[in-house]
């Protein structure tokens, strides 16, 4: 039995006037801007950064849409710069963008540094830790084999749409002890979260769209928090309960339990959702890997990790220099812009052999920075594999391919990396 599925989710845009469709190596070095978001709609993103790992590690855009910046694109050095983040800070912002000055969204806790990072990273922990996990693989399966079943057998649909999204929002809607039949709005909240008119191209949206709706996305979840407040932590395991009890967060003005929620809605949301899309696809243009997979289903814990890296959902993550210090043999002066590009580390063959290729028995999988180093490690991490696990298991039971059959639609952001 197989599927035939199309990857599309967001509306095409008008194409620009950047660096897509250019040879990377005819650029003056000095010009390149990885930043331009339709490098990663049209999938021409990589030998610009395949240069950037050969002649430039660690590189300087005096010149772009999100003002200057460094690119760190190899795997070691993006692991230096997480390893220390008392000189590379999250705290400005955590994308390469800065924050709206008009529209003062604080930062959730992976935009923290420090002791208030841990406490609020500790207050949300126990709703993704193992012990709730086990609980909510039962409900996770049970969702996955209710949505696999209404696929049309042998028809066409939008794979984006029909699981991906579907799912990714059901578990989102789970976590938060949000109303699933209202479960749509998270993704429509976490789409506006990390667009922008930058990012689109300056089409799409404009900024006073992407702040109602984020204003709705708070009165919303304050409505849930007054009804949460006092709860005991033993008896509900969601985020809002957790937030809205917490010795760290319950005290937390508006604007910063917002940006908690951004945080949590965007990582639960993007990292799973375009990493279900993104496998799909990758074993599609692997024909040779998908027939591995049928022959050993064994493999499937292991191929999760290959997607995600293979994928990399999130592109890219930004530090702040708090003082001038060196990296990579540049001299980084305090208040610099530092881009950790994750879409590059996760192809450095100097870590990672033949990281170009896409192979679901790859020894040491689990070596990529999808999720993250050292202490902003992704806090669902485990739940994002579960998922992806869960839901092979259950396409393997019941169809021989899910075959790709419409050519798939990027989302244009240098930040989220996918469909």
């Amino acid at each position: 039995m197989s599927q035939a599925v199309e990857t599309t989710s967001h509306t095409q845009v008008p194409p620009s006037k950047g660096q897509a469709g250019v040879d990377p190596w005819s650029i003056p070095l000095e010009k390149i801007d990885v930043s331009d978001s339709e490098l990663f709609e049209t999938d021409t993103l990589w030998g610009y950064f395949e240069r950037l790992r050969e002649e430039a590690p660690v590189h300087y855009c005096a010149e772009s849409d999100f003002g200057p910046y460094w690119s760190v694109t190899k795997f070691d050095d993006i692991v230096h710069v997480e390893k220390n983040p008392e000189i590379f800070s999250s705290a400005h912002s955590i994308v390469i963008g800065d924050p709206d000055p008009e529209f003062p969204l604080e930062p959730g806790f992976i935009a923290m540094d420090g002791p208030k990072h841990i406490a609020h990273r500790k207050t949300c922990q126990p709703t993704v830790a193992p012990r709730n996990l086990a609980r909510l693989e039962p409900l996770i399966r049970e969702r996955v084999v209710a949505i696999l079943d209404h696929l049309p057998i042998g028809g066409t649909f939008n794979w984006v749409d029909r699981v991906s999204i579907e799912l990714t929002t059901a578990m989102l809607a789970t976590l938060f002890d949000f109303p699933q039949e209202e479960k749509h709005k998270l993704t429509f909240w976490s789409d506006m979260a990390t667009a922008s008119p930058i990012m689109a191209g300056g089409v799409g949206i404009t900024e006073e769209e992407r702040e109602a709706a984020l204003r709705e996305c708070l009165e919303r979840f304050t409505v849930l928090w007054k009804e949460r407040e006092g709860s005991a932590q033993e008896d509900r395991l969601d985020f809002v309960t957790a937030l809205a009890n917490g010795a760290a967060t319950k005290d937390m003005e508006p604007m910063e339990y917002l940006g908690t929620l951004v945080l949590l809605i965007v990582g639960g949301n993007d990292t799973t959702r375009n990493s279900i899309s993104g496998g799909v696809l990758a074993l599609n243009e692997n024909p040779d890997e998908y027939q591995k997979l049928r022959d050993d289903p064994g493999l499937i814990p292991n191929m999760v990790s290959e997607i995600i890296r293979w994928q990399t959902p999130l592109a890219h993550m930004r530090r702040t220099a708090t003082r001038d210090t060196e990296l990579g043999g540049q001299s980084i002066k305090k208040g610099d812009k530092v881009v950790m590009w994750y879409v590059s580390a996760n192809r450095d063959e100097s870590v990672i052999p033949r990281a170009n290729e896409f192979l679901i028995d790859r020894k040491n999988a689990k070596q990529h920075l999808s999720f993250g180093w050292g202490v902003h490690f992704c806090v669902g991490s485990r739940l994002a594999e579960m998922q992806l696990r869960i839901l092979w298991e259950e396409i393997l039971e019941r169809f021989r391919m899910v075959e790709v059959v419409g050519e798939p639609v990027r989302v244009r952001s240098n930040f989220v990396k996918g469909f």
